[in-house]
């Protein structure tokens, strides 16, 4: 566990600090604003990203800046997800492994983190919509509003006036973070007249992860794709209302989905549909030279990225990198291979899985393989309210084969992400491929080491798996696993 020990000494208005060799780099350069727009449950089905919905908002961001083709968060889930981006450390180096409504949380709250960082630096930092991390006093706004998660989609006309008078009023660069309820489930069919013509089960296919085209599931991907349209209406509202303000020029402008949506093989999966995003960043007045990226990034590179850009130096202890190169197309030596993992989301889903995938193939290591995936019935029972048997009736073969393996997964899953997009053929027994296996193996395991993660033993991994299942559930639904003590040798587990 990184060992967090911030400093603070104000002079005037110059504010001194350090975080582990965190220091300001003065420049003569204008401080950026920094517009956040996070969206909930949702991956990259958007036009722009190819999928046939209308989003003219998100594509009219992308064509005015940078779209990252193979972006991922760490772990999809929205706690996990939210503490990593705003940290910059995987889950399993700041310890939000889990939803924060379960009572999970970072080990130290004195972690650094984008809005305590940047309002150090003299910022002045706002939120709009749900946090969703412990604990919450970690990270410093000035401004707050909409707290709930707002999942009926109550007065969503409110974002972007209430950004909007935070925008207007900031007599100081700004850092405002605005935290969208849609894509989450329920997905509503319309809100206030949105989407404008909506889409039905009959005008769709189900989303080409799920593998099986079930009415059900046709039915949900449609009221999926109107919540994106919905979405992408108020983002549309939030950039009018920077405009407005006449900061629009001087705004770094970045747009995330916090993780897969909530529907088969996507969110709380280590698969494509979980784990992977869409990122579209735009900084109108750097004029940035419109391209599709198709480096390696990971939501982890944001906190690296908002630095720089603040002309603020980035601390080493940080895993990510910042995209600052890549938003210019400088000459860059970037990651060759990435890295995602997963815990558990309520107790409910436990199962711990590491992750690593290059340009073109990718590796799953199921730490507590043997067992029954709980999340795979989790999923069927409280989302989909079909059984499986019914939902892959008319599914084919291999199809209905990946589903299995979903639900009892053998140690490894190896996907060839070029040839099989959707990972429904597992190559980890093809003799053909045992060199691309034993290189991710190798490249996950030196990763693991790296970042000092604990659950590298196996053991530590199967007594987490165990513990969170032992807490119970309906019982008691709020037991808090002690995540950190893995974290330090000496401390002992009653198994």
């Amino acid at each position: 566990m990184v060992n967090f020990k911030p400093k603070f000494l104000r002079l005037n208005t110059v504010v001194i600090f350090s975080f582990i060799g965190l220091i300001p780099v003065l420049s003569q350069e204008k401080q950026p604003n920094f517009l956040f727009i996070v969206s909930e449950d949702n991956g990259t089905e958007m036009g722009c990203y190819g999928t046939p919905i209308q989003t003219p908002n998100f594509d009219k961001l992308a064509d005015q800046g940078v779209l990252f083709e193979r972006a991922y968060v760490p772990q999809a889930g929205c706690s996990p997800s939210r503490a990593a981006f705003l940290t910059g450390l995987y889950p399993h180096q700041n310890g939000q492994i889990g939803l924060a409504t379960w009572k999970y949380h970072m080990f130290n709250p004195s972690t650094p983190n984008i809005p305590t960082t940047l309002k150090l630096a003299g910022y002045t930092t706002g939120i709009i919509g749900k946090l969703h991390i412990n604990p919450a006093s970690a990270f410093y706004f000035d401004f707050k509003a909409i707290p709930s998660a707002n999942f009926q989609r109550k007065e969503m006309s409110q974002y972007a006036e209430e950004a909007e008078e935070f925008m207007h009023n900031a007599d100081k660069p700004f850092y405002l973070q605005v935290n969208h309820p849609d894509a989450h489930a329920p997905f509503i069919r319309e809100v206030d007249g949105l989407p404008n013509s909506p889409l039905d089960a009959e005008d769709v296919d189900a989303l080409p992860y799920m593998g099986a085209n079930h009415p059900r599931l046709k039915e949900m991907t449609a009221n999926y794709y109107n919540c994106m349209m919905r979405l992408d209406t108020y983002v549309g509202d939030l950039i009018a209302a920077l405009k407005r303000t006449g900061k629009y020029e001087n705004t770094l402008i970045v747009y995330i989905g916090d993780h897969g949506a909530d529907i088969l093989r996507g969110k709380r999966t280590s698969y494509e549909g979980g784990v992977r995003i869409p990122i579209i960043v735009s900084w109108p007045g750097k004029k940035l030279k419109p391209i599709r990226s198709k480096e390696l990034v990971s939501t982890i590179d944001l906190f690296p990225t908002f630095l720089e850009a603040a002309g603020l130096q980035v601390p080493e202890y940080l895993p990510g990198k910042s995209l600052l190169p890549l938003l210019h197309q400088e000459e860059v030596n970037w990651r060759e291979f990435l890295f995602t993992e997963f815990h558990v989301h309520s107790n409910h889903n436990p199962f711990i899985q590491r992750t690593v995938c290059n340009e073109r193939y990718k590796l799953i290591h199921n730490l507590t393989h043997g067992r029954e995936n709980p999340g795979y019935a989790f999923t069927f029972n409280r989302l989909i309210k079909y059984g499986d048997t019914e939902i892959l009736k008319d599914a084919d073969r291999q199809f209905k084969e990946a589903y299995e393996l979903m639900k009892n997964p053998p140690e490894y899953e190896l996907y060839d992400l070029e040839e099989d997009p959707y990972e429904f053929k597992n190559l980890s027994d093809n003799e053909s491929y045992v060199d691309i296996l034993e290189q991710l193996k190798s490249a996950l395991l030196s990763w693991q080491k790296e970042t000092s993660d604990p659950l590298i033993d196996k053991e530590k991994a199967i007594r987490l798996f165990n513990l969170i299942q032992g807490v119970g559930t309906d019982q008691n639904p709020r037991v808090v696993v002690p995540y950190a003590a893995f974290m330090d040798p000496k401390m002992k587990f009653k198994q």
